[in-house]
């Protein structure tokens, strides 16, 4: 499995697929019985997974100081999901990063920002402070 692959299953459970940012995961986009439809434009904020929430858990589950705010290293620990230069070197293919992989600072930040986003377009709510 992919390592945003397995971003995606702690987050939004393991049956998590890249789906449309108007779909909330495992969701046919369709309503269910008895509700409303999703505005069109985008999900009902009801139905997003709320990234911060599941991440703060996470963090402070681990037993351990974490900013997963700021941090890729920091994320992956709270996800409990190999954050070595081998493992984020491996993301930053599967993300079409084009920097130079030996620059594990520039790496990290550009990494940070493109699973936050790339978090938000498969249903995840984000902090606005989060968004590029």
């Amino acid at each position: 499995m992919s390592i945003f692959g397995k971003i995606m299953n702690a987050i939004f459970g393991t049956d998590a697929k890249a789906a449309p940012a108007d779909a909330a995961p495992g969701s046919s986009g369709a309503p269910s019985a008895g509700s409303s439809p999703a505005p069109s434009g985008g999900a009902a904020a009801a139905e997003k997974v709320d990234v911060a929430k599941i991440l703060d858990a996470a963090a402070k589950d681990s037993g351990q100081k974490l900013n997963w705010k700021t941090s890729i290293v920091d994320l992956m620990k709270a996800l409990d999901i190999d954050s070595s230069l081998k493992a984020r070197q491996s993301l930053a293919k599967e993300l079409n990063y084009t920097g130079d992989m030996d620059d594990s600072a520039k790496m990290n930040i550009w990494l940070h920002k493109q699973v936050i986003k790339k978090l938000e377009e498969n249903g995840g709510k984000v902090p606005a402070d989060l968004k590029d």
